[in-house]
Parts: C-alpha cells; sequence; structure tokens
C-alpha cells in the first residue's frame, strides 16, 4: 500500500535512516536480469551492527534536479544510481520533486564491505518515508534489490536469505529473515587488507564471469544444496557445518571469478594470508571461519568467546591495515534527521 504525498504540500519532505552492511555467507553471484537486478542464484547473508551507512532524503517540490554527497562529498559517480533508485520511489508516490540527499559511512568505500547494500538500503528506506509511502518490509527489500542486490538483504537483521524468484517481474525475489541476530550473536572480525576501491565493481565483475567463465552452469546447479545445508545449520546453530559451507561458498564464487577472461582477482597477498591464518587457528580448535566478497578485506565469523583471539591473530598478518570488531545486528530504521552530516 502506498500514500502519496499531498498535492498541495510545499515541503520539503525530509527523513534519515540507518542500515548495516551485510555479509553473504552463501554467495550471491551473477544475474538473471540486470535490469530488474534478479539474482541467478540465492543468498545467505548475516547483517551486522557496528558498520553502517547513515543517510538523509530531502524532497523539494520546486527542485527539478538531484545532489548528492558521500562523507561530506559531492558524489557524481553515485549520483545516477541515486537517482535512478529515487526514481522508483517518485513513481509510486506520483511526484517528480528533486531530493537532497546526504550519506555517511564508518567504513571504506566500494572496498568489499557491501558499501552499496546499506547505502541503498537505507536509500530507499529514507526516500520512502521522506515521501509518507507505507511500504512493508518485503516492498522495501524489493525496491532495495532495484537498486542494489546486496540490499535486499540490509532491510532485515540477523540472519537473511535472499530467494532468486522465478517470476519475470521479480516479485518474488525478496529477502525474509530466517533467524535473529540475539538468537545466534556470532560476532565478526574484519580485516581492513586495502581502502582503495576495487577496479572491477561487482556488476560488471558478474557479467563478465556470465559470458566467460566455464564454471557459470556448476555454480547455479549446485547452489540450492549449498543454501539448504547452510539453512539448516542456522536453525540447528551448528557452528561446524556452518564453517564449512561458507568457505566452500566463498572460494567456489572466487574460483568462478578467477576463471573468467579476463580472470576476476578480488584479493591481495594480505587476504590470502588472512584465510590461512583462519584456517589455521581452527584446526587448533578455535570456533572461526573466514568468508570474502568481492574485494579484498577477510571477514572472519567466530563465536563470541574467540572474538580476541582472532582480532589478535589478523593484526599480527602482513598488510592488514586494521582490524574492526562487529557483531550481528538489526535491520534498516528510521534515525533523526539531524544524525547525518550534510
Amino acid at each position: 500500500m502506498t500514500r502519496e504525498p499531498r498535492a498541495d504540500a510545499h515541503g520539503p519532505f525530509h527523513a534519515a535512516s540507518q542500515a548495516q552492511p551485510n555479509i553473504a555467507l552463501i554467495k550471491y553471484w551473477g544475474k538473471r536480469d540486470a535490469a530488474l537486478n534478479l539474482p541467478v542464484v540465492g543468498s545467505i547473508s548475516i547483517t551486522l551492527d557496528s558498520l553502517w551507512t547513515r543517510t538523509q532524503v530531502r524532497f523539494t517540490p520546486e527542485q527539478t534536479y538531484d545532489r548528492v554527497s558521500l562523507n561530506g562529498r559531492s558524489d557524481e559517480a553515485e549520483a545516477k544510481r541515486v537517482t535512478a533508485c529515487l526514481n522508483l520511489l517518485r513513481e509510486r508516490a506520483g511526484v517528480a520533486w528533486g531530493a537532497d540527499v546526504a550519506s555517511q559511512n564508518n567504513f571504506p568505500t566500494a572496498a568489499g564491505l557491501a558499501s552499496s547494500a546499506s547505502g541503498f538500503a537505507a536509500l530507499v528506506h529514507a526516500g520512502a518515508n521522506a515521501l509518507n509511502l507505507q511500504l512493508s518490509d518485503a516492498e522495501l527489500s524489493v525496491l532495495a534489490r532495484r537498486c542494489s542486490g546486496s540490499a535486499a538483504r540490509s532491510i532485515f537483521g540477523g540472519y537473511v536469505e535472499w530467494a532468486h524468484g522465478q517470476r519475470a517481474d521479480g516479485t518474488d525475489s525478496v529477502a525474509t529473515p530466517l533467524l535473529d541476530a540475539d538468537a545466534w550473536p556470532l560476532r565478526v572480525a574484519v580485516a581492513i587488507t586495502s581502502t582503495a576501491a576495487k577496479q572491477i565493481g561487482s556488476s560488471e565483475g558478474m557479467n563478465r564471469t556470465a559470458r566467460t567463465s566455464p564454471y557459470q552452469s556448476a555454480w547455479i546447479d549446485t547452489q540450492e544444496a549449498d543454501l539448504a545445508t547452510a539453512r539448516d545449520a542456522i536453525h540447528a546453530r551448528d557452528f561446524d557445518a556452518l564453517a564449512l559451507i561458507s568457505e566452500h561458498s566463498c572460494l567456489k564464487m572466487h574460483a568462478l571469478a578467477m576463471a573468467s577472461q579476463p580472470g576476476l582477482l578480488y584479493w591481495n597477498g594480505a587476504t590470502m594470508e588472512c584465510m590461512h591464518r583462519v584456517r589455521a587457528l581452527r584446526q587448533q580448535g578455535v570456533p572461526v571461519f573466514f568468508t570474502v566478497d568481492a574485494g579484498p578485506q577477510v571477514k572472519a565469523v567466530c563465536a563470541p568467546s574467540a572474538i580476541e583471539q582472532v582480532k589478535a591473530a589478523l593484526r599480527d598478518v602482513p598488510g592488514v591495515l586494521d582490524v574492526h570488531d562487529t557483531g550481528l545486528g538489526a535491520g534498516v530504521r528510521a534515525i533523526a534527521k539531524d544524525a547525518v552530516e550534510a
């Protein structure tokens, strides 16, 4: 259900929201429809808590264009994606108003930490609130997916599954919560090995992989079994089972990407050493496993009792610039309008 803004309103219409990035344990890679951001496979993720994107959106009826800033700087590179996303909301509201969008991340942008997931989840939520739309979480997830695929999952907290769906219009490709964060409160140590934006973005990488990787069909054919294994492990709180299937999915995704022409290599030397270090810890009995998205950062998921040992081990790896400690967090939510620096 939607509620249009009053036709005689003068605005501005203003709201702010906060969303957390999510980390896919069973990876999303590849699109069956690029325009609608429909994935070729489903995925399962965890939403984080201490990393965040805060976004404010201010619509002004007299304004005919959008202005976008990220971390206090004008961001023309993202402006087109933001405008396309806002257009989905404007269409629902029946308005053509321009907007001022200010967004802040407290972690590196476009470097493999899912900044687009939290960014577009926050944008859709704030934009919908600013336009007085009344959207369910499922509707927000579908809209967020249109803007950035993984943003569909950041609408929700804890453990989340995003279905690849069957319908051509994508209405069944929506994220749903599997388990609340506090029902199984794992910790995540995020090893930052680079703050540079990656040279090949995820969308371009997915397109290249679909066109050229000989492993594409195997990736699709084996995903449902991986999802079922992870789903069962989450509901049973079986850490060892989740560790094995998560590392398997991670390495399978990167093997798929590496086999593209030319090959996609998102790792650096410190990335590899962190993965070796995590496996060494697990062989010593420490409950920890790694996962790596399309970037060089390593996320080490562990039991709360192991977080300090895991952080110390990652900090000891040459090339690691910093290690963030985060738990599992909530979904997108409204925040005070002055919480975002314009």
